[in-house]
């Protein structure tokens, strides 16, 4: 079918889009709601929160012939989500809205097994390819677009026109997608979902609102307590199971431990970055720190991260080639340390942004290629799926901590009676973030011991494996 691919890579941008509309629009929102930044921070959290348990859900519940119905059932959450956050509604709705639109990141592993199954092998993989640099290009796109949207047309400009380009996407996807194969059932671990979710979710919420519910206030430890025995439960149930929702078995050993560890520490440095720079860049100067740009600008200082990362990912491929894999991590997440290190102790100036999220941008996609392959490459070709539906939760589950983790650093560094925080409030943000990155170079360095570099005719393809549940 000839237009299959363009219409799988449209729905791969939009999904990428959607997901990203929320980092520089987080001041709008506040302002729109009159309420706290670290509140408003939640119109990021939220998608990143269900997509981190929608990316497995969705995959195992597009196994064989519903597939198409399952994805299309997911775009439709999307634009029902978009109309929630782009009507006048209170601001449960809007962020009801944001969550469903976190349905669209777990599509990912529907449109690559569609692209497997339909395509020749050739045509296939270069497709998967495409894939993976279009989720990366369109968070570039989606964050100056949404920035002038909302400039010059306010906050709901930006969210209708992701509905609107959602609606369109899911009307070609109905069009075009093809009816997968029959494939044997197999049982969903309800379970599994509803622990999984009902832990990270908990997690998250008390590390937002612990703030301004009291660390030591009984919701708070009462909604932690569960948290950790949810989670804790989930771990045993996907132990346990004949077919988990993800296989936890597939991540003993040292390998797999260093690709998922710096997946996850890496991706809770990166949210840090990404839900603070817009934030900071569109503070009043009056502050005496803020920059009192536009959200235009705001955007447009996240484009620097999606280009670098897009030229990373084929350079960290070449590079796992002839060095360590070890080294190829360790040098993305030092990549990330240092750009977390800049704006931690050197951002007074608007240029000096644009270099620290390039870096970042740079170490991201450094450790993601190179810590796919890794774990593809510790596990037999069956279980590939399995392995890397682990990582892409931790990847989703560390973007949602990282964004949560901002707004508590910023509801601590608000005044009471306050609507700005406190200018150190982003220099402990860098510091954390900065420690994290430092972390997860020594976790790759240690646990990857010495294994050798990945011959060409053999490495794995992280951009078609790094998605499929």
């Amino acid at each position: 079918m000839p237009v299959l691919v363009p219409v799988l890579v449209l729905v791969a941008t939009v999904v990428a889009v959607t997901s990203s509309v929320g980092a520089p629009l987080i001041p709008a929102v506040a302002e729109l709601y009159d309420v706290p930044l670290h509140v408003a921070q939640w119109s990021l959290t939220m998608p990143l929160l269900v997509g981190a348990v929608a990316t497995p859900v969705l995959g195992r519940l597009g196994d064989g012939s519903h597939r198409r119905a399952i994805a299309l059932t997911a775009l439709g959450l999307v634009v029902l989500g978009g109309v929630l956050t782009a009507l006048p509604l209170s601001l449960g709705w809007f962020l009801a809205g944001r969550g469903l639109q976190g349905f669209g990141l777990g599509l990912m592993p529907l449109l690559i097994a569609t692209a497997r199954e339909a395509l020749p092998p050739a045509r296939s993989r270069r497709t998967i390819a495409a894939l993976s640099i279009t989720v990366v290009s369109g968070v570039g796109l989606g964050y100056p677009v949404a920035g002038a949207l909302a400039t010059y047309g306010g906050p709901g400009a930006a969210f209708w026109t992701a509905t609107a380009i959602c609606a369109g996407a899911l009307v070609a996807a109905a069009l075009v997608l093809p009816p997968a194969a029959p494939a044997p059932a197999r049982r969903f671990d309800l379970p599994g979902a509803l622990l999984l979710g009902g832990g990270l979710a908990g997690a998250l919420l008390t590390l937002s609102e612990g703030e301004g519910w009291g660390w030591t206030s009984p919701p708070v430890l009462l909604l932690s307590a569960a948290s950790v025995l949810l989670l804790a439960a989930w771990v045993v149930v996907a132990l346990r199971v004949r077919a988990p929702l993800i296989d936890l078995r597939l991540a003993r050993g040292r390998l797999p431990a260093a690709g998922h560890g710096a997946v996850l520490l890496v991706s809770l440095a990166n949210y840090l970055m990404l839900g603070s720079v817009p934030i900071l860049a569109q503070t009043p100067e009056d502050s005496g720190y803020g920059f009192g740009a536009s959200g235009l600008v705001a955007g447009l200082l996240l484009l620097p991260f999606s280009m670098a990362g897009m030229l990373a990912g084929p350079l960290s491929r070449r590079l796992g080639e002839r060095v360590r894999p070890r080294v190829v991590l360790s040098t993305g997440a030092l990549l990330m340390a240092a750009s977390q290190a800049m704006f931690a102790l050197y951002r007074g100036e608007l240029w000096v942004l644009f270099i620290i999220t390039a870096v970042a941008g740079l170490g991201v996609s450094t450790v993601f290629a190179a810590a796919a392959g890794l774990v593809v490459s510790a596990v037999p070709p069956s279980e590939t799926g399995s392995a890397m539906a682990l990582n892409q939760v931790l990847r989703y589950a560390g973007f949602s901590v990282g964004s949560a983790s901002t707004a508590t650093v910023l509801a601590v560094a608000t005044p009471a009676g306050g609507d700005l925080p406190a200018g150190v409030a982003y220099t402990v943000i860098g510091l954390i973030g900065t420690c994290a990155a430092v972390l997860a170079a020594l976790v790759a360095w240690f646990l990857a011991g010495r294994t050798a570099a990945q011959p060409p005719s053999v490495a794995p393809r992280p951009s078609g494996d790094t998605v499929r549940a």
